[in-house]
């Protein structure tokens, strides 16, 4: 088992979405019901919270130096150094029973983010594409729970999951226009291993998989088949991503809040931010704009 490092205490209720901020030299992640972006600095072990007020799904850097948001109001802009917070554009402002989850940049800058409801109700989500130019396109129906999205170095496909359906699934990836088809499972998840959650890649071109439920991390080679299972010491981890001026780091976010619902105690790990070394370097993750 790879040693499994706790760096940040944080108890977090939902938390998700880690990005590496190489600018700033910060992992950035948040605690989604709560309303909170972190921001951890690896240097000196410290944290900071800027409190959005409603629930934040995932967050990115942008080109402008601001970060940006998919809330439950859509898509907005965070100033880290005011805490100011501005809409972009909204997204289902015509569903107040629905929230944005998990999201990422793709090669052109442009920002992904997935809605689903907040009683987890089937196929009552949808995946959304924010350009550079605050322009909102919808670009799949019938989503449950939209996690974890990744592309490829070479920007021909798009990896993505929904949760219920226990798959990595893949798209055909057009950088130019932004437009996605031809959807298809690249691998499956057996129910007893956890839920598929966020994901990321590395440079090598492979897929490194959260386990909700399942207290793991799965490494896919890129033609679907299961290359490495990494324990985590955290009933429910839900998204990793690289880190470090290496990129050599891979940070880990969990949540407590179904151990809560199910009236379990957490355990040391379990709603932290945590860290191992698996010898495989990151990309470089995308940024807004």
């Amino acid at each position: 088992m790879e040693d499994v490092e706790l760096v940040h205490d944080a108890r977090a209720e939902l938390g998700e979405g880690p990005i590496w901020d190489a600018a700033a030299a910060r992992l950035l992640w948040v605690d989604i019901l709560q309303g909170r972006v972190h921001r951890f600095d690896p240097g000196s072990g410290q944290e900071e919270i800027r409190e959005v007020g409603r629930p934040v799904g995932a967050v990115t850097p942008s080109r402008d130096g601001s970060l940006v948001m998919a809330t439950s109001r859509g898509f907005e802009r965070l100033e880290w150094a005011t805490g100011s917070v501005s809409t972009i554009a909204e997204v289902e402002a015509d569903v107040p029973g629905n929230r944005m989850n998990d999201g990422a940049c793709d090669p052109a800058g442009r920002f992904w983010a997935g809605t689903m409801a907040l009683d987890e109700k089937g196929a009552a989500g949808s995946l959304y594409r924010l350009d550079p130019d605050g322009r909102v396109s919808k670009m799949a129906g019938d989503i449950s729970i939209s996690n974890g999205i990744a592309w490829s170095a070479d920007a021909r496909v798009m990896y993505y999951v929904d949760s219920p359906t226990h798959r990595i699934d893949v798209f055909d990836y057009d950088r130019a226009t932004g437009a996605i088809a031809n959807r298809r499972a690249l691998a499956r998840i057996a129910p007893e291993h956890g839920f598929p959650d966020g994901l990321v890649l590395d440079a090598d071109g492979f897929v490194w998989l959260a386990l909700w439920g399942g207290s793991a991390l799965h490494r896919y080679a890129p033609d679907g088949k299961l290359d490495r299972v990494v324990a985590v010491p955290a009933a429910y981890p839900t998204k990793c991503a690289f880190g470090g001026a290496a990129l050599d780091e891979l940070y880990i976010t969990s949540a407590t809040i179904a151990l809560k619902r199910a009236k379990k105690s957490p355990g040391p790990h379990d709603g932290g931010l945590m860290r191992i070394r698996p010898g495989v370097r990151g990309q470089a993750p995308n940024i807004y704009g």
